[in-house]
């Protein structure tokens, strides 16, 4: 077949391979590899990585075991198509992806403003990729060359496939897959997915006869049939969901129960004379082939051609990855939508492979900084009846109730963990992924070996808040199940010898969080003592239950109506109240109470959250926020106050801020 290795040439592992070099980024890099073209172009927003915690490495590592030549197009200039055509036309498809993160979240703050930093691109700079980057290099991959099929994937494809609320343009949008005009959109974890298009392809199929496969979104043409029968569910269309917020909710609440791979139908969405056609997701994968896909020999590093470091490598570079997906179910949180809710896990020996070649590795310290997922005491927990598993439809396995089905042993994990740390060459395996701490407590024997091994100091584990009705809504458990397991942590470190602490995760302004229960978590921080560092503020992710909520303003389960901080001033305090000890929060926090009738919490007596007159320094910062905020850094320049160097209109607000300095 052209363009395809030799089969036995599938694995560069299997033939003794030690350190692989990354796949080619230019055209001289094909020529050195023997290549007179590419099979498949990979496009990312990210700066390429051969790492197994990057998608873009997985993806296309997977794509070369299986005999494809792939090129890597990565952080591309949008603006022309001239970067599209560097590794030529490929034979089958461009693969597109705005990166492991969505562009808009990557960015733009809860607060809209842009980031100061990308973790993702060398150096951290930002402006290396486009707003809606699946968008903007589908468009350009079309315009380079018309007749190679465009496939979308990654967590902003899959998340925007059917219409959805976008929080910064504060708009219902279409699906991605219609404004970006790609031929199909492949949403969940892609490695399957790609292959199988890769194959069907390449012996000759068309796009439009890969309707049939799973894990896909597809636009029907205006003249084309659309699915129908029993297997076909069809939600409210984009023009309904945008003029009615019950229709969205209604909507929302059907995305959502077809989730389960063993249950779910075709769900169609009507845009215009349009149908939009979203197939179940794909089937779990067995640990036999998510052994595969990171034992494949990726070099570990970045693409050699990038001289700066880059944030996101430098953190996770010494992880290690033990499953993908998560029961939890959490109404904020992409995962379920993205990874599944149906939890997969790599053996032991896979697990233990890994990290023996990271001691091989001279740069390595020793230190494995994280042994863990999305979440990481969910290894191997799985539903003991799968016979019930294929027609259950719940969003949660553990909320409101731990289901009795689920397995939640801790066994396997413990002896992983046990495992690694006896591995030679390792000094410390840490746990740096969060711990649902519902079911951590169910364990004394994982808490204890987790305390004295596992633990830097710190640990990160997310209540999130302290408001029942909040919490209810997040579909996470109440406040006393994190004292119970805050009190099972305490006990397990002076057992180990060890003083040691949480850092526990709060968000402000999630839906149904009133400044009134933004108080009660205050005068929680206070009477335990936390002071966090940073407040995760809200962000309304596509397709999210909570942004749903954010957006209409009801419980998509219940239809009762939710109370949303929405003005910018509410925000405000929510996100003061959680630091209310920070003197640049003081007059917010004041106003905030005094807004809430809770007058009795400022003074100088033991329950209040502020003094009566304000600190010296909080006068001070209030006095000075102005040069704050125009401040100048070191090599003086003025920092990032909201726009993006390069947009349509950044000369006029240039042109703005020159009058407003004068």
């Amino acid at each position: 077949m052209a363009g395809k290795f030799k089969r036995k040439n599938r694995s560069p592992r299997a033939v003794g391979a030690k350190v692989q070099t990354p796949l080619p980024m230019t055209a001289e890099e094909m020529r050195n590899r023997g290549w007179d073209e590419v099979d498949v172009v990979f496009v990312t927003g990210d700066a390429y990585v051969d790492h197994p915690s990057f998608a873009a490495a997985i993806l296309t590592r997977v794509l070369e075991r299986e005999g494809y030549r792939v090129g890597v197009l990565s952080q591309p200039d949008w603006h022309n198509c001239e970067d599209w055509k560097r590794l030529g036309k490929p034979r089958l498809f461009f693969a597109i992806s705005a990166g492991n993160m969505d562009s808009m979240v990557n960015h733009y703050t809860a607060n809209k403003k842009v980031r100061n930093d990308d973790a993702y691109s060398p150096g951290g700079k930002i402006g290396l990729r486009p707003d809606r980057a699946t968008k903007a290099y589908c468009q350009r991959a079309r315009e380079a060359y018309k007749s190679v099929p465009v496939i979308a994937g990654g967590v902003e494809a899959s998340l925007r496939r059917l219409a959805h609320y976008d929080y910064w343009s504060d708009t219902v949008r279409r699906s991605i897959l219609l404004d970006a005009k790609a031929d199909m959109i492949a949403y969940g974890m892609g490695e399957e997915a790609i292959v199988e298009i890769a194959n069907r392809l390449s012996a000759g199929q068309t796009v439009k006869q890969l309707r049939d496969m799973r894990g896909i979104a597809y636009a029907c043409g205006a003249s084309e049939p659309v699915p129908e029968g029993d297997e076909v569910i069809t939600i409210p269309s984009f023009e309904k969901i945008k003029e009615d917020k019950r229709a969205f909710a209604r909507a929302t609440q059907l995305i959502h129960g077809e989730t389960n791979p063993h249950n779910a139908r075709n769900i169609c969405q009507y845009h215009g004379q349009q149908a939009v056609i979203c197939t179940p997701p794909r089937l779990p994968v067995t640990e036999k082939q998510l052994d595969g896909y990171y034992d494949l020999p990726y070099s570990r590093r970045p693409h050699p051609a990038y001289k700066e470091p880059i944030p996101a490598y430098e953190m996770i570079k010494n992880s290690i990855t033990i499953m993908r997906g998560c029961f939890g179910g959490c109404s904020f949180c992409s995962i379920t939508l993205h990874q599944g809710r149906i939890v997969q896990s790599r053996t032991e020996e896979s697990i233990l492979r890994e990290i023996r070649e990271l001691t091989a590795d001279p740069e390595f310290k020793k230190t494995v900084s994280d042994l863990g997922g999305p979440t990481a005491n969910m290894y191997r927990m799985h539903c003991t009846r799968p016979e019930i598993q294929s027609r259950c439809r719940r969003l949660s396995c553990i909320h409101p109730a731990i289901c009795k089905l689920l397995d939640t042993s801790h066994d396997r994990l413990i002896e992983l963990m046990r495992n690694s740390r006896k591995t030679k060459g390792i000094k410390k395996v840490f746990v740096a992924s969060g711990v649902r701490t519902d079911l951590a407590h169910l364990s004394p024997e994982y808490m204890d070996e987790l305390v004295r091994h596992h633990v830097g100091g710190y640990l990160k584990v997310a209540p999130e808040h302290t408001d029942p009705r909040t919490l209810h809504l997040m579909h996470k458990p109440c406040i006393a199940d994190f004292l119970k397991f805050s009190e099972a942590f305490r006990k397990s470190s002076k057992k180990a010898g060890k003083q040691q602490f949480l850092i526990p995760y709060f968000i402000a302004s999630h839906p149904g969080s009133t400044i009134e229960a933004m108080i009660d978590l205050a005068l929680f921080l206070k009477k335990n003592d936390y002071h966090p560092e940073q407040v995760q503020d809200f962000i309304p992710a596509p397709m999210d239950i909570a942004t749903c909520m954010y957006y209409t303003g009801l419980d998509p389960a219940s239809g009762e109506k939710v109370y949303v901080a929405k003005h910018n001033r509410d925000r405000k305090y929510q996100r003061a109240l959680m630091q209310y000890f920070k003197p640049e929060n003081y007059f917010l926090v004041r106003q905030a109470l005094l807004k809430a009738g809770r007058r009795d919490l400022i003074g100088a007596h033991e329950g209040a959250l502020i003094p009566a007159n304000p600190p010296a320094d909080a006068v001070a910062y209030r006095h000075n926020d102005i040069e704050q905020v125009n401040r100048f850094s070191g090599k003086g320049k003025r920092v990032s106050s909201g726009y993006r160097p390069g947009r349509k209109t950044h000369k006029r607000q240039d042109r703005r801020r020159r009058n407003r300095d004068v």
